[in-house]
């Protein structure tokens, strides 16, 4: 079994220049991916920059690593703009970003129900995440696209030249229940999960969610290539040594994940670790090792 690839989650709160080194450290340690939260605030956090803005200039001042958002959020988001931005910024990193979606928290101190209305129900967000990707694979997918849902619409969008990548860049979908596995067998390239649940063991939670993602991709006649562990959300010591992660990485490669990120140390948060940890393990499971 192939150890997995790594990369890296980035916190939008610190302005240019000083974030644009950050993304340069990210692809000097030899991380595969580096990747940023799609949200207006989160947990309250601010300043938190915009993430599509932040990719843009990301791409600009690295030319490896791929770059891409866990996860783009439809609580704020219309998929029409978003469309517009993911093709701008595919052309900026010369084809290198990977879009993660999710269905979107919801939390108020993040950015959920800013756009006011009514709160949506767990079935109510289920639906419009669904429609949500149907529509942006669409819009990055076809030179014009007309459609009419029950909660999204598009009128003669012509997106030429579209995406660098072809047919269009990639989506890592998160989803943990039946129908998010069916948006990610059926739309993605990817699949991304944290393997956090209540009560149960992490790994556990991840080997059985692993197996029904492969029947949910069978259904389909497909194959996921990107099996995503979003690692920071459990108790497990990613960043406690070098060798603890090396550990817990062929564990889970074994139980198929093929990319593990690991959040950039955050002094004074729950994301806080010994920097030369982080670098250690960058050096050894890295692309540059």
């Amino acid at each position: 079994m192939t150890a997995p690839r790594i990369g890296t989650v980035m916190w939008p709160t610190q302005s240019w220049p000083e974030a644009g080194e950050l993304w340069r450290r990210a692809e000097e340690l030899g991380f595969r991916h580096a990747w940023v939260y799609d949200h207006l605030a989160w947990r309250g956090t601010t300043p938190w920059y915009d993430a599509y803005t932040t990719l843009a200039a990301a791409a600009a001042v690295t030319s490896r690593v791929r770059l891409g958002t866990l996860v783009t959020s439809p609580n704020f988001r219309h998929p029409v703009p978003t469309a517009h931005a993911i093709k701008t910024v595919d052309h900026v990193s010369g084809g290198r970003v990977t879009i993660g979606i999710g269905s979107g928290g919801t939390r108020r101190a993040s950015d959920a129900g800013v756009l006011g209305g009514g709160e949506w129900t767990p079935g109510e967000r289920a639906a419009r995440f669904a429609e949500w990707v149907e529509l942006l694979d669409r819009l990055l997918r076809e030179p014009e696209t007309t459609y009419e849902g029950t909660y999204y619409a598009a009128r003669e969008v012509v997106e030429e030249p579209g995406c660098v990548q072809r047919p269009r860049v990639p989506f890592v979908i998160a989803g943990n229940g039946p129908r998010g596995m069916r948006l990610a067998a059926r739309y993605g390239t990817g699949w991304v999960t944290s393997g956090r649940a209540e009560g149960r063991e992490p790994r556990e939670v991840v080997r059985s969610r692993l197996e029904a993602l492969r029947a949910a991709c069978e259904a389909e006649g497909r194959v996921l290539d990107d099996l995503v562990l979003l690692t920071g959300f459990t108790d497990e010591p990613w960043l406690e040594s070098a060798g603890a992660f090396a550990d817990l990485a062929g564990a889970y490669g074994e139980l198929g994940v093929t990319e593990v990120a690991l959040h950039w140390p955050r002094p004074g948060t729950p994301w806080d670790a010994d920097m030369k940890v982080f670098e250690a393990v960058a050096a050894e499971h890295g692309e540059g090792r």
